[in-house]
């Protein structure tokens, strides 16, 4: 079964792409004889398939919708979650398996050869009636391209923004008709598929800070680099990899955790990167109020790190991202380009105790007003917000250009800075990182960078153990070994 995309024109030389409404995008779905199958949505109404019935001739395409809303029933239809919870990725896998299941044993394939089955589910909480919690929810749907072929998988959590129930609901319903139609009609193009969830909806209506994709259709798809177009998208602020490489939920990891964060280019990582986080890690550690159990190291990349040339390199990013995770390391791509406003970030999801392991150059930027001048209330105001938290600052000294080791005690602030930073650091929010190997404070990852792509020798020892390996075998960084004999001969 071929299925054409029709939403693309040519007007002259132009391509010309038009924006389906919600109902055309339904009524097109319904009209495709062999599309069909199951909608499963629990805790927000019956919001997508509603589109669908809606827009005229579903018979052919709904084989069942249903919502097992009542938790006692859900658990008998789809088995009880270890945690007791209900609006999980679990949860959904385990709707989205047991419906195509159903399908598949229920229906003949030699009745209906050229059908192309699918499940669609979602598993949502809208808004509390205090409007506490805005809501959230995991949507999903499981399906064929071709009767003959494996299932492709597309799941993705959502972050309600409206403050209505009843736009929750709406909002939710559109999102599901956008997801069924790209996953028929834009499976051969991830990253336009991601963008079109967005049709008829606004960012401030709706957030996706998690997707995956499987199965055939998306074999070679990446999907840090697809977490990695939700933040260059404006979808979400933030994206997190666990050490395994696989996408993480940030709210399920950061709940209540005591969060060390490292901030960085990491183009790549050096043992000064490295000896920052143990040394850090270890103070951090011996805190009040952190827990060892609870404690969490995020090596954070901002989003303008990213940049070359004013586009994101995404070889770039895997790359780094790749680095530190072989390293076993959580890691975050943010939009954040303060330091307060990552601070922020983490607050949403904890109250406890964080950390921040920086240079000095790092901190001399923190005080230079230009930063700020977007705020009414300027660098008062970012500050208020950043040592508001129960924060502190673990600094890793640095070497200047006569040798002399700058540390918290002698580093130079603007002067209008000098009192501000006083105060600081006199109350205990910024604490010097004494233990550390002086032979590393000769380390600078641009020159090893430069080593690298000009084929010299010497940066491996500047790398911690393992890292140089992986750089020669993958050809990272513009590591070419034919550029390293010719500089030898």
């Amino acid at each position: 079964m071929k299925l054409k995309d029709s939403d693309i024109t040519l007007k002259g030389d132009k391509i010309i792409e038009h924006v389906p409404s919600i109902k055309d995008k339904a009524l097109r779905i319904n009209l495709n004889e062999n599309i069909y199958g199951t909608f499963a949505e629990i805790g927000a109404g019956q919001e997508t398939v509603r589109h669908f019935f809606r827009a005229g001739g579903s018979s052919g395409t709904i084989a069942k919708a249903m919502s097992a809303y009542d938790k006692d029933f859900s658990d008998a239809i789809y088995g009880a979650e270890d945690d007791g919870r209900y609006v999980t990725e679990s949860r959904l896998k385990k709707m989205l398996a047991h419906e195509v299941r159903l399908t598949e044993n229920r229906l003949k394939r030699d009745k209906h050869p050229n059908k192309v089955f699918f499940s669609y589910a979602n598993t949502v909480a809208t808004i509390d009636f205090a409007k506490q919690f805005k809501g959230h929810g995991w949507v999903g749907i499981k399906y064929q391209v071709e009767p003959d072929e494996d299932y492709n998988e597309i799941t993705l959590h959502i972050r309600f923004k409206e403050t209505d129930a009843r736009l929750q609901q709406e909002t939710l319903g559109i999102l599901g008709v956008n997801l069924i139609y790209g996953a028929y009609y834009k499976y051969n193009d991830p990253k336009k598929l991601l963008r079109y969830l967005y049709d008829h909806l606004d960012k401030d209506q709706l957030e996706i800070d998690t997707i995956n994709f499987s199965g055939p259709r998306f074999a070679t798809v990446d999907n840090r680099l697809m977490s990695l177009q939700l933040v260059k998208n404006g979808m979400t602020d933030a994206v997190m990899f666990g050490p395994d490489g696989h996408n993480i939920l940030p709210a399920a990891i950061l709940y209540k955790k005591n969060i060390l964060a490292l901030r960085g280019s990491f183009r790549p990582v050096t043992k000064v990167n490295m000896d920052m986080y143990e040394q850090s890690y270890k103070m951090f550690l011996e805190e009040n109020k952190v827990e060892k159990d609870k404690a969490l190291v995020v090596f954070e990349i901002t989003l303008s790190n990213l940049r070359s040339e004013g586009e994101i390199d995404e070889r770039d990013f895997m790359d780094r991202a790749e680095l530190l995770c072989s390293l076993g390391q959580t890691v975050m791509i943010s939009n954040f380009q303060e330091y307060y406003k990552v601070v922020e970030y983490f607050s949403s999801y904890t109250k406890a105790r964080m950390g921040l392991a920086m240079g000095v150059n790092n901190l001399v930027d923190i005080f230079d007003e230009k930063y700020y001048r977007h705020l009414s209330g300027g660098i008062l105001e970012a500050f208020g917000k950043l040592f508001y938290r129960d924060l502190k600052v673990f600094l890793y000294p640095m070497k200047d250009e006569e040798g002399e080791i700058i540390t918290s005690e002698n580093l130079m602030v603007h002067p209008r800075m000098k009192e501000l930073y006083k105060f600081f650091k006199f109350n205990g929010k910024v604490i010097d990182i004494a233990d550390i190997d002086a032979s590393y404070l000769d380390i600078f990852s641009r020159e090893v960078l430069k080593m690298i792509s000009k084929g010299q020798s010497g940066w491996e020892d500047m790398l911690p153990p393992g890292v140089a390996e992986i750089i020669k075998k993958n050809q990272l960084f513009g590591y070419d070994p034919k550029k390293l004999v010719a500089e030898q001969n």
